[in-house]
Protein backbone atom coordinates (compact mmCIF):
# COMPACT_ATOMS: atom_id res chain seq x y z
CA UNK A 1 0.00 0.00 0.00
CA UNK A 2 1.10 3.64 -0.82
CA UNK A 3 0.29 6.45 2.01
CA UNK A 4 0.85 10.16 1.26
CA UNK A 5 0.36 12.02 4.42
CA UNK A 6 0.72 15.87 4.37
CA UNK A 7 0.97 17.22 7.84
CA UNK A 8 3.18 20.01 8.86
CA UNK A 9 4.07 18.59 12.10
CA UNK A 10 6.79 17.13 11.48
CA UNK A 11 6.50 14.80 15.18
CA UNK A 12 3.38 13.57 13.80
CA UNK A 13 4.37 13.16 9.96
CA UNK A 14 7.37 10.97 11.12
CA UNK A 15 5.28 8.93 13.56
CA UNK A 16 2.71 7.94 10.93
CA UNK A 17 5.72 7.23 8.61
CA UNK A 18 7.57 4.79 10.36
CA UNK A 19 4.57 3.16 11.97
CA UNK A 20 3.10 1.99 8.52
CA UNK A 21 6.95 1.57 6.99
CA UNK A 22 7.28 -1.27 9.59
CA UNK A 23 4.13 -2.91 8.44
CA UNK A 24 5.66 -2.77 4.36
CA UNK A 25 3.87 -0.17 3.62
CA UNK A 26 5.56 2.56 1.52
CA UNK A 27 4.52 6.34 3.10
CA UNK A 28 5.74 9.94 1.62
CA UNK A 29 5.18 13.11 3.54
CA UNK A 30 4.86 16.04 3.13
CA UNK A 31 4.82 19.54 4.87
CA UNK A 32 3.28 21.92 2.87
CA UNK A 33 0.97 21.48 -0.23
CA UNK A 34 3.36 23.16 -2.47
CA UNK A 35 6.13 20.61 -2.80
CA UNK A 36 3.18 17.99 -2.92
CA UNK A 37 2.23 18.92 -6.11
CA UNK A 38 5.75 18.37 -7.45
CA UNK A 39 5.31 15.17 -7.13
CA UNK A 40 4.10 13.86 -10.62
CA UNK A 41 3.19 10.67 -9.51
CA UNK A 42 0.37 11.78 -7.14
CA UNK A 43 -2.17 9.20 -9.21
CA UNK A 44 -0.42 5.76 -7.68
CA UNK A 45 -1.31 6.38 -4.19
CA UNK A 46 -3.55 4.28 -2.62
CA UNK A 47 -4.51 6.64 0.68
CA UNK A 48 -4.28 10.60 0.87
CA UNK A 49 -3.99 11.79 4.82
CA UNK A 50 -4.31 15.42 4.90
CA UNK A 51 -3.98 18.10 7.56
CA UNK A 52 -6.30 21.10 7.64
CA UNK A 53 -4.70 23.84 9.09
CA UNK A 54 -1.51 23.62 6.79
CA UNK A 55 1.02 26.53 5.80
CA UNK A 56 0.15 27.85 2.34
CA UNK A 57 -2.60 26.23 0.72
CA UNK A 58 -4.71 24.12 3.53
CA UNK A 59 -6.35 20.77 3.60
CA UNK A 60 -9.36 21.58 2.27
CA UNK A 61 -7.51 23.83 -0.55
CA UNK A 62 -5.33 21.07 -1.26
CA UNK A 63 -8.42 18.64 -1.72
CA UNK A 64 -10.04 21.09 -4.04
CA UNK A 65 -6.35 21.07 -6.62
CA UNK A 66 -6.61 17.27 -6.72
CA UNK A 67 -9.85 16.48 -7.77
CA UNK A 68 -9.76 19.13 -9.75
CA UNK A 69 -6.88 17.18 -11.41
CA UNK A 70 -9.41 14.21 -11.46
CA UNK A 71 -7.39 12.12 -8.66
CA UNK A 72 -10.00 10.00 -7.11
CA UNK A 73 -7.84 8.31 -4.27
CA UNK A 74 -9.40 8.38 -0.91
CA UNK A 75 -8.58 10.68 1.19
CA UNK A 76 -8.39 11.01 5.31
CA UNK A 77 -8.44 14.27 6.94
CA UNK A 78 -6.58 13.82 10.35
CA UNK A 79 -7.03 17.35 12.36
CA UNK A 80 -7.65 19.06 16.03
CA UNK A 81 -10.51 21.31 14.24
CA UNK A 82 -13.27 19.70 16.02
CA UNK A 83 -15.61 21.70 15.22
CA UNK A 84 -19.03 20.45 13.63
CA UNK A 85 -18.39 22.99 10.62
CA UNK A 86 -14.84 21.85 9.58
CA UNK A 87 -16.33 18.24 9.14
CA UNK A 88 -19.44 18.99 7.27
CA UNK A 89 -17.16 20.83 4.80
CA UNK A 90 -14.61 18.48 4.89
CA UNK A 91 -16.99 15.89 3.60
CA UNK A 92 -18.76 18.32 1.31
CA UNK A 93 -15.72 18.51 -0.29
CA UNK A 94 -15.42 14.73 -0.40
CA UNK A 95 -13.44 13.42 2.22
CA UNK A 96 -13.57 9.91 2.98
CA UNK A 97 -13.59 10.12 6.43
CA UNK A 98 -12.24 12.14 9.38
CA UNK A 99 -9.98 11.74 12.44
CA UNK A 100 -9.46 13.82 15.64
CA UNK A 101 -6.03 14.58 17.32
CA UNK A 102 -5.23 12.78 19.45
CA UNK A 103 -5.58 9.88 17.50
CA UNK A 104 -4.47 5.85 17.92
CA UNK A 105 -2.48 4.92 15.22
CA UNK A 106 -4.02 1.31 15.02
CA UNK A 107 -7.62 3.31 14.57
CA UNK A 108 -5.92 5.26 12.16
CA UNK A 109 -4.82 2.12 10.35
CA UNK A 110 -8.15 0.07 11.19
CA UNK A 111 -9.89 3.47 8.87
CA UNK A 112 -7.50 2.89 5.88
CA UNK A 113 -8.15 -0.92 6.09
CA UNK A 114 -12.33 0.01 5.82
CA UNK A 115 -11.73 2.68 3.44
CA UNK A 116 -9.38 0.32 0.60
CA UNK A 117 -10.83 -2.96 1.43
CA UNK A 118 -14.67 -2.02 0.88
CA UNK A 119 -14.79 -3.82 -2.10
CA UNK A 120 -13.25 -6.98 -0.49
CA UNK A 121 -14.91 -9.14 2.00
CA UNK A 122 -12.00 -9.02 4.14
CA UNK A 123 -7.94 -8.33 4.02
CA UNK A 124 -6.96 -11.90 3.26
CA UNK A 125 -7.37 -12.44 -0.40
CA UNK A 126 -7.79 -16.06 -1.83
CA UNK A 127 -5.38 -15.61 -4.76
CA UNK A 128 -5.69 -19.75 -6.13
CA UNK A 129 -5.16 -23.47 -4.08
CA UNK A 130 -1.70 -22.06 -2.99
CA UNK A 131 -1.79 -18.67 -2.33
CA UNK A 132 -3.52 -15.93 -0.29
CA UNK A 133 -2.49 -11.89 -0.02
CA UNK A 134 -2.80 -10.30 3.07
CA UNK A 135 -4.13 -6.68 1.87
CA UNK A 136 -2.90 -5.50 5.32
CA UNK A 137 0.12 -6.81 6.37
CA UNK A 138 1.55 -6.85 3.15
CA UNK A 139 2.38 -10.53 2.72
CA UNK A 140 1.77 -13.37 0.35
CA UNK A 141 0.81 -16.54 1.78
CA UNK A 142 1.28 -20.13 0.80
CA UNK A 143 -1.37 -23.06 1.27
CA UNK A 144 1.27 -24.06 4.71
CA UNK A 145 0.57 -20.69 5.95
CA UNK A 146 4.06 -19.87 5.43
CA UNK A 147 5.21 -16.25 3.97
CA UNK A 148 6.39 -16.02 0.83
CA UNK A 149 9.77 -13.68 0.91
CA UNK A 150 8.84 -10.65 -1.49
CA UNK A 151 11.26 -7.42 -1.48
CA UNK A 152 9.10 -4.03 -1.31
CA UNK A 153 8.49 -3.75 -5.28
CA UNK A 154 7.15 -6.98 -5.14
CA UNK A 155 4.77 -6.38 -2.42
CA UNK A 156 3.24 -3.44 -3.93
CA UNK A 157 3.04 -5.14 -7.20
CA UNK A 158 0.94 -7.87 -6.07
CA UNK A 159 -0.95 -5.38 -4.18
CA UNK A 160 -2.08 -3.35 -6.99
CA UNK A 161 -2.80 -6.53 -8.67
CA UNK A 162 -4.52 -8.24 -6.06
CA UNK A 163 -6.72 -4.60 -5.87
CA UNK A 164 -7.52 -4.91 -9.22
CA UNK A 165 -8.23 -8.57 -9.48
CA UNK A 166 -9.22 -10.20 -12.69
CA UNK A 167 -8.27 -6.68 -14.28
CA UNK A 168 -5.81 -5.99 -16.34
CA UNK A 169 -3.33 -3.02 -14.94
CA UNK A 170 -1.15 -1.56 -17.98
CA UNK A 171 2.62 -1.82 -17.44
CA UNK A 172 3.09 1.86 -17.42
CA UNK A 173 0.28 1.68 -14.12
CA UNK A 174 2.53 -0.70 -12.37
CA UNK A 175 5.58 0.93 -13.10
CA UNK A 176 3.92 4.43 -11.65
CA UNK A 177 2.77 2.39 -9.10
CA UNK A 178 5.78 0.57 -7.91
CA UNK A 179 8.71 2.79 -9.20
CA UNK A 180 6.61 6.27 -8.95
CA UNK A 181 9.17 9.13 -10.42
CA UNK A 182 12.31 6.54 -11.29
CA UNK A 183 13.35 6.34 -14.63
CA UNK A 184 12.90 2.59 -15.42
CA UNK A 185 11.33 0.72 -18.36
CA UNK A 186 9.21 -1.88 -19.77
CA UNK A 187 12.56 -3.43 -19.34
CA UNK A 188 12.79 -3.36 -15.75
CA UNK A 189 9.25 -4.16 -15.26
CA UNK A 190 9.86 -7.94 -16.74
CA UNK A 191 12.89 -8.48 -15.06
CA UNK A 192 10.54 -7.85 -11.79
CA UNK A 193 7.93 -10.29 -12.82
CA UNK A 194 10.14 -12.58 -14.14
CA UNK A 195 12.29 -12.51 -10.25
CA UNK A 196 8.90 -12.54 -8.66
CA UNK A 197 7.68 -15.82 -10.47
CA UNK A 198 10.67 -17.53 -9.79
CA UNK A 199 9.35 -17.40 -6.53
CA UNK A 200 6.44 -19.33 -6.87
CA UNK A 201 4.96 -22.83 -6.79
CA UNK A 202 2.72 -22.24 -9.30
CA UNK A 203 2.15 -18.74 -11.83
CA UNK A 204 -0.43 -16.90 -11.51
CA UNK A 205 0.19 -13.51 -12.82
CA UNK A 206 -1.21 -13.51 -16.50
CA UNK A 207 1.02 -11.26 -18.86
CA UNK A 208 -1.61 -9.47 -21.26
CA UNK A 209 0.14 -9.43 -24.43
CA UNK A 210 0.40 -5.60 -25.03
CA UNK A 211 -1.67 -4.52 -22.19
CA UNK A 212 -0.29 -5.77 -19.04
CA UNK A 213 -0.73 -8.04 -16.04
CA UNK A 214 -3.35 -9.13 -14.20
CA UNK A 215 -4.37 -11.79 -11.32
CA UNK A 216 -6.94 -13.72 -11.82
CA UNK A 217 -10.21 -14.05 -9.62
CA UNK A 218 -9.97 -17.83 -7.35
CA UNK A 219 -12.93 -19.71 -8.43
CA UNK A 220 -13.53 -22.64 -6.20
CA UNK A 221 -14.78 -24.93 -9.16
Amino acid sequence: MKILILEDDDFIRDEVKTYFEMKNHTVDGYSNAEELFENPSLGSYDIFLFDINMPGLNGFETLKELRNFDIKTPIIFITSMSDIDYVKEAYSLGCNDYIRKPFYFEELELRINKLLMKDLSKSVVKLNELYSFDMDKMELIDNEKNEVPLNKNEKNLIFLLVKNLSHTVSYDKIIEYVWQDKPINSNTLRTQIKKLRSKLKKDFIVNIRGSGYKIEKYDKA
